[in-house]
């Protein structure tokens, strides 16, 4: 499993708006949300809250990959590709309970497992 490199954490902490988290159908057919509930869990692993994931959930159910974009304050994007779990109990279930606002159900915590890290077309990782 790779680490999200120094840069891209920072940039993390600077990222400005909602993200985009990218699935994938077992027919193939690509899915993405913008998602406003999230936090880096730790360097290698990007937490998304469940609460209202439809095609979503269903794909990382069905072990999809997946692919998590955000944007920074100074207009740099960042792409963070890897595996992804759905997680409904544990540490990070509860950690997200614990750091999402009380108005969102909260379902369960889609991890994304760092695997690559590009800034544009530039691999970082």
């Amino acid at each position: 499993m790779t680490t999200l490199p120094e840069i891209v954490s920072q940039a993390w902490e600077e990222r400005e708006g909602p993200i985009v988290l990218t699935t994938v159908a077992a027919d193939g057919t690509p899915n993405a949300i913008y998602a406003t509930c999230v936090k880096k869990y730790s360097e290698d692993r990007l937490v998304v809250a469940d609460n209202y994931f439809d095609k979503t959930r269903a794909n990382i159910q069905n072990h999809s990959k997946g692919t998590l974009l955000f944007i920074t304050k100074d207009r740099k994007a960042y792409q963070v590709k890897g595996t992804l779990t759905y997680e409904t109990d544990g540490e990070i279930y509860a950690d997200m309970k614990q750091w999402l606002a009380p108005k969102y159900p909260g379902h369960a915590a889609a991890v994304l497992h760092v695997e690559e890290v590009y800034n544009g077309a530039k691999k970082l990782g």
